[in-house]
């Protein structure tokens, strides 16, 4: 079974939102939608780094509530920043974030959780996984800044794939 699907859980994220996309239960967008749940994997599979071993489901879910405030928190603030505020008034900027975890899963989760928050870009890695370059859209305190990421996503990840 695991030669035909490499990776369940993806899998089934793909079948259900072909679905979702397609907003039909008909029969062939099911089979469809199974065709891509079984040969994405599957021609896909050298591309995904190392097997993933979650540890820690309840700091997953912990996580993944706090990220799913921060992203709304976020799509507020910056919301109100572009409709209050000049620009001269919005300070961007680039901050170089040291980082502890080295797992490439976990830095992957990390790499999602800064593209999807509004007012975050993920610059770059550098080679030895140590640093972290993150564009803010708003930056009031940039060491804050950088204990936030460390409390709230690193650790949390560090746990979830390195424990």
């Amino acid at each position: 079974m695991h030669k035909i699907l490499p990776s369940p859980p993806l899998s089934l994220a793909l079948f259900v939102v072909w679905l979702l996309l397609n907003q039909s239960l008909h029969a062939a967008t099911m089979v469809f939608a199974a065709i891509l749940a079984v040969v994405v994997p599957l021609i896909t599979q050298g591309l995904r780094p190392a097997a993933v071993r979650m540890r820690r489901p309840g700091v997953a879910l912990r996580l993944a509530g706090i990220v799913l405030h921060d992203l709304l928190h976020s799509a507020l603030m910056v919301g109100r920043a572009l409709l209050t505020r000049r620009t001269p008034q919005i300070r961007s900027a680039f901050v170089e974030i040291p980082l502890t975890v080295r797992d490439p899963n976990a830095l992957a989760v990390l790499a999602m959780i800064f593209c999807l928050a509004p007012g975050t870009a993920w610059g770059e890695v550098s080679l030895d996984r140590s640093r972290l370059l993150l564009h803010v859209f708003d930056l009031e305190d940039e060491a804050a800044f950088i204990e936030m990421v460390r409390t709230r996503y690193e650790r949390p990840l560090m746990e979830i794939f390195e424990s």
